[in-house]
């Protein structure tokens, strides 16, 4: 029979890797809880309509890299290839937006899209998301930013990732702005590439994305999304770099930046980086404030960003900056030998895991002689083994042997044991 495997494009996470994940994990919560945002737990499957509605039915996504199905009443659902609009989904839903209190919440979890698999790039991934409702002005897009740049100086990976900035105004700002693009690139329409030319009708603003080269050379030209902002959001703008300036974060404004999704406007931005070849994005985000209206609740200003973990996770990896300590699961592995060695041994693990919480302690189970257990206790990476016959169980004494020096083994009493293993691990 065949050897069933994972579905193309869907990685399993096995364990010598989740200790890295757990840590990543482990960094972002303590980060968000002390910027003080909350998490928020969504479903997996969204109703199609969702996402049509919020990201945009003439994007690449809706188009061609949903994962959707009708159930067996008839109703269309999907895979969420993204957060945010459940995000919103949830906050109107819930009620959490009508009394204009400031609402800052994050979420993590699995994301699908049905893209051509590479290096970075996965059907299912992984995302960190960071959402703020209710809350008006730079100064929290600005938070946002910090808070994310913070997160790479705690992982070791800033000095590998660089902040592009943009604005893309009001929707009547774009609307203008949209005319004279799509006047200029139509005189050109030959030199388009072929994705481009489908999107001058549908999205003519995601062209600005194009990685095609002849494409690239034709915006040079191109009218500057920048010389359409209006006032306020010139101001705002403005206003974003002042603070960003303030805290010391640098940036570089990209005009070619746009983003994926249809509900961007004001402020967007992206964490790029030239060490993971062509997925160089690790985290993006902007200002939304028209999607909750779009939603079909009152209009809120809102502000986000999503990251990427498989990318962050390849990152930290190609530039070393793993913790040593993640090398190491184990830090103590009980070998036993003998019917009263297993019954003392088990009962003596757990009075160890009351008195110190944080041991990593493996007790070896399915018996076998010392010299077999020791392979598997030095396989495991534990620093020390336990060593418990029925002799040491008559007198009450247990071994600890160093595996990774040449110390000679200690002869403990199980009375003293707990100390000594604190002072030691």
């Amino acid at each position: 029979m065949k050897t069933l495997q994972a579905v193309r494009g869907m990685n399993d996470i096995l364990p010598a890797d989740s200790a890295l994940w757990q840590y990543f994990e482990r960094t972002v919560a303590d980060l968000l809880t002390g910027y003080g945002y909350q998490q928020i737990r969504l479903p997996i499957v969204e109703p199609t309509e969702l996402f049509k509605r919020s990201i945009g039915e003439v994007t690449d996504i809706v188009e061609k890299e949903m994962y959707t199905f009708d159930d067996r009443n008839g109703d269309s659902l999907t895979l969420r290839p993204e957060g945010t609009a459940g995000c919103v989904r949830a906050m109107l839903q819930h009620g959490l937006l009508g009394s204009g209190v400031g609402q800052k919440v994050w979420y993590t979890g699995p994301m699908f899209r049905h893209e051509r698999p590479q290096k970075g790039r996965y059907r299912q991934f992984h995302q960190v998301g960071v959402e703020t409702f209710n809350l008006t002005g730079p100064d929290i897009d600005a938070e946002l930013i910090a808070l994310s740049w913070r997160l790479w100086q705690r992982l070791g990976i800033s000095d590998a990732v660089k902040l592009e900035l943009n604005s893309l105004g009001t929707s009547a700002d774009r609307a203008r702005y949209r005319d004279d693009l799509v006047t200029y690139l139509k005189a050109r329409f030959e030199q388009l590439d072929e994705d481009s030319q489908r999107r001058l009708a549908s999205n003519p603003l995601r062209i600005l994305d194009s990685k095609n080269e002849t494409t690239q050379a034709l915006l040079v030209a191109a009218p500057k999304l920048a010389d359409y902002l209006n006032d306020e959001a010139r101001a705002h703008f403005t206003e974003l770099r002042v603070l960003l300036d303030a805290i010391g974060i640098p940036y570089q404004i990209n005009p070619r930046l746009v983003r994926g999704l249809d509900y961007y406007g004001l402020t967007v931005f992206e964490w790029v980086t030239d060490q993971l070849g062509a997925q160089g994005t690790v985290c993006a985000g902007g200002r939304y404030d028209g999607l909750v209206e779009q939603l079909g609740g009152k209009a809120a200003p809102a502000v986000g960003f999503a990251m990427g973990i498989e990318r962050l996770l390849l990152l930290i990896e190609t530039l070393g900056k793993v913790p040593a300590e993640l090398a190491r699961q184990v830090d103590v592995y009980l070998v036993t030998l003998g019917e009263a060695a297993v019954t003392a041994g088990l009962r003596l693990a757990e009075q160890l895991r009351d008195r110190l919480p944080g041991l990593r302690l493996v007790v070896h189970a399915g018996g076998g002689s010392f010299k077999s257990q020791f392979k598997k206790a030095d396989k495991s990476g534990a620093l020390y083994a336990l060593v418990l016959g029925e002799n040491e169980v008559a007198e009450q004494q247990i071994g600890l042997k160093p595996l990774r020096t040449e110390e000679e083994q200690e002869n403990l009493s199980w009375q003293d044991l707990p100390a000594r293993l604190a002072q030691i691990i």
